[in-house]
């Protein structure tokens, strides 16, 4: 199997079972965002507690390369501090620009093919830029 359908089928398992999807009944940092060149849209809900992403969630529309990557955002930065979740943002930016990074999550790795298509890197980093305004949320709050 190379290596280029192998990420394929670790972007549709996420896509056809995605982690995380939903939302929560309680307090959470919500954050609505949508990509009005293609139409995804994403509502990222995170649970923080002590500087760290206790949990998160999301729902949303959209192709499989923005809902797998909303489903392996979510898992990647579960019992990560707010500032690792942005670090982790920055780093899945370096990716989208075809430089080299590597996750603790290495599902995200997957994703790393997007760049080859510009005009679906924004699909691939809706999530994560729902991420960073979540975080911006949190840190004005305080």
């Amino acid at each position: 199997m190379q290596l280029d359908d192998l990420y394929r089928r670790v972007i549709m398992d996420h896509y056809k079972t995605p982690r995380n999807r939903g939302t929560f009944d309680g307090e959470s940092v919500s954050v609505d965002l949508n990509n009005p060149t293609c139409g995804d849209k994403i509502q990222l809900q995170m649970q923080v507690e002590d500087g760290k992403v206790k949990a998160a969630k999301y729902t949303g529309e959209g192709c499989s390369i923005s809902m797998s990557s909303a489903s392996m955002m979510t898992d990647a930065i579960k019992g990560k501090t707010l500032e690792e979740a942005l670090q982790m943002a920055e780093n899945f930016s370096s990716l989208m620009k075809g430089q080299p990074v590597e996750f603790e999550y290495e599902d995200i790795e997957a994703l790393s093919g997007v760049n080859k298509f510009p005009a679906r890197i924004k699909c691939a980093t809706l999530a994560w830029n729902a991420l960073r305004k979540g975080v911006e949320q949190v840190k004005n709050n305080q």
